[in-house]
Formats: C-alpha cells, structure tokens, sequence
C-alpha cells in the first residue's frame, strides 16, 4: 500500500498551486482536507475541488468541518448555520434535522463526500476552555445521542459521509489540544457510564470515528495519547465495541502532537495504532516525508487498512452539478434556519469567539 493513501492532506491556498499539485501527483493522497483560508467564493471552491479531484487515480476523500456555529468552514462564502448549542437550546428535532439535511446538501453541491461531524462529546461543563465551547449537541448522553444523531441521519441521506468525534471523549480535558496535550483523569467506568453512551450509541450510523488528542491514564498508562495509543483504537474500539467503520486520527499538525513527536514517528505510530486515515492539515511540504514514513507499516496493518478505505470508497457519493443559482437558493435556505433557530434579530450577528481564541476556528 503506497504510503500517501493513509494521508488526509490540507492544502495552502484558495488555488491548487503548481507546486502542491506535483505533490499530490506523487504521494496520491488518500484525499484532502479543506478550511477557511481555501474558500473565498462559491465557483472558486468547487474549482479547486475539481482540480484536486483532477490530480489523483482514484475517488478521493474530500472533507471539511461543517458543524455549525464557529466552526463553519463555508461562511467564508456564505450563511453561518447555527450551532449545535442554539440548535438544542432551541430544542425542534426538526430544525435539526433540517441543519442536517442542508448541510449535506450543500457539501454535495460544492464536491465533499465527507463531512467531519457530529461533535458526540456532552457538554458536561460549558466553561472548560478545550475547543469544544458551543459545539456539543447535548448536557446528557441522552440528549446527545437524540440530537447527533437527527443531525446525522439527515446529512447521510444526501449522500455525505459522517464522522463522529472525538473518541474517546474530549468533555473532560482541561486544555486546548490545538496548543497542548490534555490529561484526561476520568475512570474507566465514569466513561462506560457518561461520555461512551452517546458514541456507542450512534456507532452503527457513523461512518467514520476520529480519535481526539488526550492522554487517558486510566486506559493506557504508557504515556501516549489516544490517537497514538493501540490500547484505546484497537483494543477498545474495534474490538471490544466491534467498530466497523474507518477510524481517522484528528489533525497530527496540532501542538498536542507535534510538541512532542516527530513526523514519522507520530503517522506511523497512528496507523499501527488503529487509524486507517491520517489527518496532517497545514504543513503539506512535509506530505511527501509523511508518506516515505507510512511505506514501512507493517503488512498485516497495511491489508487491513486497504479493505477500510476501499469499503469507504464504494460508499462516496459524486459531486451534485454546481451552478451559483443553486448555492445562492440553498444559502437563502441555510440562513432561514438561522433565523427559525435564533429568531431574526440574533440571526444577524455571526458568531463571535469569547474568552481565550482556540484555533478551532482556523485549524
């Protein structure tokens, strides 16, 4: 197995620039990753998707974080849909299911297949400043698994991929992975018993799981975070949840991981440990290296991974026809669901990042 089809890659520009394409052309990414700084305008996003499209032999991954809220990619082009706390403090299952629904028309129409939501974490305590700020569906695990799961039901029916996130269980970390790595002291049973409910039970409907940066004494005491650990990825969640779908590291570019791991190190020690997909967002220079590395997993990881990502692939959708007339009518449908959500005075005003910036918002 080639070493760059383990690789989600992000790319620099609003452009595919030459020398990025001659990257992709060597490593053949598995797909890519796109964000903020990629999107200025409608046709100009679906361009660069088609010509991203255009540079690999096979159907890529084309993903994007789209929750809602903050953390929005396609405001840079368009309406901001609300966000998975004013959706449930609304509380109309239907409004959700209506975000879901939208959402995953519009990433059909600009050439996703994949979107990287719903959040599946519970939002236990709103203050903890660890990225996960207004972005949980739910205070309960019941409540999360009600409202992820309207949300995600309604995206896959308009043939977007989900991904649910981040396993096993953001709530409790302290700080922000995007700058470091967080120690979560939570027991094995508290987990079973709050944060793993609502990720069990949606699993069967998420075809993908990403593994979040933290640290987990109680589930591996050897010092290595959960998108590095086999203990967490492999142990508990393939075999004993019995996970079927592909498993994604979150972004390898954060500081939780680049502070203390090298490259090569960090990719291989993900994908032995679980992770059939790699995300490394905002360093593609380094891809090529990153593949090199990923030539030497071991040949029993490498053929499963391969019947993963060839499963994933059977089930990628193809882009919608783009035409601007289509995205100005579904962004006038986006914006009616802020206003529906918030009421029309509040829909006015985009989201705003209160206390410390997290990078949530730009990585």
């Amino acid at each position: 197995m080639q070493g760059g089809q383990y690789i989600l890659m992000g790319v620099p520009g609003t452009e595919l620039d030459a020398k990025t394409a001659a990257i992709i052309r060597e490593v053949q990414p598995a797909g890519f990753i796109l964000f903020g700084r990629n999107i200025k305008a409608p046709a100009q996003l679906r361009k660069l998707i088609d010509d991203l499209r255009g540079e690999v032999r096979h159907v890529p991954v084309v993903t994007i974080d789209q929750e809602g809220g903050r953390v929005s990619r396609l405001k840079e082009c368009g309406s901001e849909p609300p966000s998975a706390k004013q959706l449930r403090e609304k509380g109309d299952l239907r409004l959700i299911e209506r975000h879901g629904a939208l959402t995953g028309e519009i990433l059909r129409l600009f050439g996703f297949n994949l979107n990287l939501a719903p959040v599946v974490d519970v939002s236990f305590n709103g203050d903890l400043d660890n990225s996960l700020k207004n972005r949980t569906w739910g205070l309960t695990s019941d409540e999360v698994s009600l409202n992820a799961g309207a949300f995600n039901r309604t995206m896959r029916e308009q043939g977007i991929l989900s991904c649910g996130k981040h396993f096993p269980g953001y709530s409790y970390a302290a700080v922000d992975p995007h700058h470091e790595l967080p120690v979560v002291a939570r027991s094995r049973r508290e987990l079973e018993e709050t944060e793993w409910k609502a990720f069990q039970a949606l699993a069967s409907e998420l075809d993908s799981m990403m593994v979040g940066h933290a640290n987990y004494p109680s589930l591996d005491d050897s010092g290595y975070p959960s998108s590095l650990s086999r203990k967490i990825i492999h142990d508990i969640l393939r075999i004993e949840w019995g996970y079927q779908g592909v498993v994604i590291s979150d972004d390898l570019d954060m500081g939780a991981i680049v502070g203390h791991y090298g490259l090569g190190e960090s990719v291989t020690r993900a994908v032995e440990a679980g992770n059939d997909l790699v995300l490394l967002c905002h360093r593609p220079e380094l891809i090529p290296e990153a593949a090199k590395a990923l030539e030497t997993i071991s040949a029993s990881r490498a053929a499963e991974v391969e019947k993963q990502i060839a499963h994933f692939r059977e089930k990628l959708d193809p882009p919608h026809a783009f035409s601007t007339e289509a995205h100005a009518a579904l962004d006038k449908k986006i914006y009616q669901l802020r206003v529906d959500t918030l009421g029309a005075e509040a829909a006015a005003s985009r989201s705003i990042d209160d206390g410390k910036r997290s990078p949530v918002e730009t990585f």
